[in-house]
């Protein structure tokens, strides 16, 4: 009787695990086709297929779609995920549900050193490499991470840990506005607007390093499900199953902080995906195993970003909102749900 039981209760979790798939494939797909078809220039549905199949069509809509529209898509998809990607490593090494790279300031100092260095730089050569920005963003998002340890080391409440990520991010986002009021206005050029969020500077060369970075380290945090799962059962736990810990925790830190740089560099901060995705995920598999949130919620990142710049682009349209603006209204609620269930569970 057991046995059937458990059977049952098994095919119950697959089916739940393939319908939440199937919905955020669905959604991909269907947002991936709005965003295509959604612009000052509307392209029918059957002309977007056939462009994108076969590369074929009036050379205008052709060259909106894949100079422009993919591009976009794509760069806000992979970040998206890997963002996501980003708040489940970091609420799995603080065992903390808020912990998130925005909330705990590490975006924010990621985008400090990013704004040092494209001041710096831009003025004397002109441009950045993305390959420095992100090395940058790296330094920043390891310094305010290392910084986070220190205080989770005496401060073991939720609330305090939010609060100190908060002055972590206060302190960095005045440090970098700072830079930016006197810094040259050659030097600045949409460092202010990218300061605060936005994928409208993508292209193919952009979004194929962006997808190689975040592509890369996705492997290696799926790689690692087994003994994220072990440790997310307790450190004696995961001891007892083989797991060295020292070396789990600091790859989940390098991991985290290359995904939020590589964010970073490229689209500024965005706030509060790496919080909202993983919760939504999780709530909506019913389970926190790794193996099987870690591609739900780069898929649910992808989604939600690939949403949120839908809107930031077309909700007041011909301007552009920010994007760290609609996650912000997309994402501040679940936030705040969380907390509030959080409280009512003690």
């Amino acid at each position: 009787l057991q046995s059937a039981e458990h059977a049952h209760s098994r095919a119950l979790r697959r089916t739940r695990y393939i319908a939440v798939f199937a919905g955020l494939a669905a959604a991909l797909l269907v947002t991936v086709i709005l965003n295509i078809n959604t612009g000052s220039v509307k392209i029918p549905v059957a002309r977007i297929l056939q462009i994108l199949l076969r590369r074929q069509g009036v050379a205008k809509e052709v060259s909106i779609i894949w100079k422009i529209r993919m591009p976009r898509i794509l760069l806000s998809a992979v970040l998206g995920g890997g963002l996501a990607l980003s708040g489940f490593l970091l609420q799995t090494f603080f065992g903390n549900p808020i912990a998130g790279p925005f909330v705990l300031g590490i975006s924010s100092g990621a985008k400090m050193c990013v704004a040092l260095v494209m001041i710096a730089l831009l003025g004397r050569f002109g441009e950045v490499s993305s390959w420095i920005l992100i090395l940058a963003a790296f330094a920043g998002a390891m310094l305010s991470t290392a910084f986070i340890l220190v205080v989770s080391r005496s401060v073991r409440h939720m609330a305090g840990l939010l609060v100190a990520g908060i002055m972590i991010g206060y302190i960095c986002s005045a440090v970098t506005e700072f830079l930016i009021t006197f810094a040259e206005d050659s030097d600045i050029v949409n460092l202010h607007g990218w300061s605060q969020g936005s994928f409208s500077g993508a292209n193919w060369s952009s979004t194929g390093t962006a997808a190689l970075i975040t592509g890369t380290a996705f492997v290696c945090v799926f790689f690692l499900s087994k003994p994220i799962g072990a440790y997310q059962m307790g450190e004696a736990y995961a001891q007892s199953m083989g797991v060295n810990i020292r070396r789990l925790r600091v790859a989940l830190i390098l991991l985290s902080g290359i995904l939020s740089a590589c964010v970073t560099a490229f689209a500024g901060p965005v706030s509060f995906v790496g919080i909202a995705v993983p919760f939504l995920v999780k709530q909506a598999l019913g389970t926190s195993k790794p193996i099987v949130v870690i591609p739900a919620a780069f898929l649910g990142g992808a989604v939600f970003c690939m949403i949120s710049d839908l809107i930031a682009r077309m909700a007041f349209a011909p301007t552009e909102l920010n994007i760290s603006t609609v996650t912000s209204v997309l994402g501040a609620p679940i936030v705040i749900y969380m907390l509030i269930r959080k409280k009512r569970a003690f």
